[in-house]
């Protein structure tokens, strides 16, 4: 009997389901307003350097905190698309005076649906077909205007000369080298809270607050997303002369939630005991373990980062690190962020935690090191090579003779 167990041992450990993977995530507490932008950044440039570790399930903000659509913009959304097909059924139907009034109100319902919209796609073609309409009317000087919002929401949005006429065309053509075509402008985006992520035209531009620009003027669309509150779309329109707006921001449920919890989790990250405040956090999120740290503006002297490694299952801290940030001109943040979270996954878990492995021959080098050694080694053993050789001109370079 005991011969048969020994010899099942080998098959049950084989069928033992593997571990789950742990649920980890990287959150940052602003300490004051001019963190609020880069703590955003900062977040995502964590959780994604956590996806190259083996043994865990990365749970973004967006997952924990929600990032709904704006209901209102869906649901204007989805009347202008209607309002679209009727708009182009009056149009072949060389109904020209219904088309007009249709794509006025369709127009006016796509504007309100921006935050709803992921490409350009329906207010291209009704910009267009609200052009067409007027050309045909004789309205030369506003087909124009929208001709240009056309350009400047899709500057390579082709004509089909199956649907618009030839002289429509040529329009299309002559807005396209005139004047106005030339003209660029900026704009400066702001939201409460800041740290939202920008995008104009379905490009992602930066995080609030921002300066886009210069681009085309016209009318732009333009959406802004914050994990733990809800999409905010609008449009946005660019003119010669710089523009501002500031875009308030309605919190989820579970943000708010969150957000009443952390002045005590930021109170207890740099104290070596347990913290109770970070497993309550651990409790409502759903997460095993935690990159939870502290985010402040030092103003000209940077951003300083408080981050711990902490098992949110008993709130103890299995590493920490303190750093200063001097800024972000050349991208230098993310490699900053990856070179953190491998310090503190690497020393709060033993080395137990493998790095999964990547194709990259220069990853986990950023370069200066690697100058470094080639200045103090590499010239060294050449100089030693040479001397061996015997070779008299060594060391000669030539021009100091003449």
């Amino acid at each position: 009997m005991k011969a048969l167990v020994l010899a099942l041992l080998p098959a049950l450990a084989l069928a033992a389901p593997p571990p789950t993977p742990r649920r980890i995530s990287a959150l940052l507490i602003p300490m004051d307003q001019g963190a609020e932008s880069s703590s955003v950044k900062l977040e995502t440039h964590m959780n994604g350097a956590l996806e190259q570790f083996s043994g865990f399930t990365v749970r973004k903000p967006e997952e924990l905190f929600g990032m709904p659509v704006d209901e209102e913009a869906q649901a204007a959304l989805k009347r202008g698309e209607k309002g679209f097909e009727e708009s182009l059924a009056a149009y072949e139907a060389r109904d020209y005076e219904d088309a007009e009034r249709k794509l006025r109100a369709t127009l006016k319902e796509l504007h309100q649906g921006v935050g709803a919209m992921s490409s350009c796609a329906v207010l291209c073609e009704t910009t267009a077909l609200y052009a067409a309409v007027l050309h045909q009317r004789g309205d030369f000087e506003e087909a124009k205007l929208l001709l240009i919002d056309l350009m400047a929401l899709n500057p390579t949005f082709e004509l089909s000369p199956k649907r618009y006429t030839r002289d429509f065309i040529s329009l299309r053509a002559q807005v396209a080298t005139g004047r106005s075509a030339v003209l660029r402008g900026s704009a400066t985006v702001k939201s409460r809270p800041s740290g939202a992520r920008v995008y104009l035209d379905g490009e992602f531009q930066g995080y609030t607050p921002l300066t886009v620009g210069p681009m085309q003027i016209g009318k732009h669309m333009l959406r802004l997303d914050r994990p733990g509150f809800r999409q905010h779309g609008q449009i946005l329109e660019v003119t010669p002369e710089d523009v501002e707006l500031t875009a308030e921001l309605t919190p989820t449920n579970n943000y708010k939630k969150y957000d009443s919890q952390l002045d005590k989790v930021a109170s207890e990250i740099i104290k070596p005991t347990p913290s109770p405040a970070v497993v309550a956090m651990g409790k409502a999120l759903s997460i095993d373990r935690g990159l939870v740290g502290t985010v402040k503006d030092l103003g000209p002297n940077g951003t300083e980062l408080v981050v711990g490694f902490f098992d949110m299952r008993d709130g103890k801290k299995l590493a920490s690190r303190r750093l200063v940030l001097q800024g972000d001109e050349y991208g230098q943040d993310k490699a900053e962020m990856a070179r953190l979270v491998n310090y503190l996954i690497n020393n709060g878990m033993g080395g137990a935690e493998k790095k999964a492995k990547g194709s990259d021959p220069l990853d986990n080098r950023h370069g200066m090191e690697e100058w470094n050694a080639e200045d103090q080694g590499g010239r060294r053993q050449v100089t030693e090579k040479k001397k061996k050789n015997g070779d008299p001109l060594d060391g000669v370079s030539g021009t100091e003779e003449w």
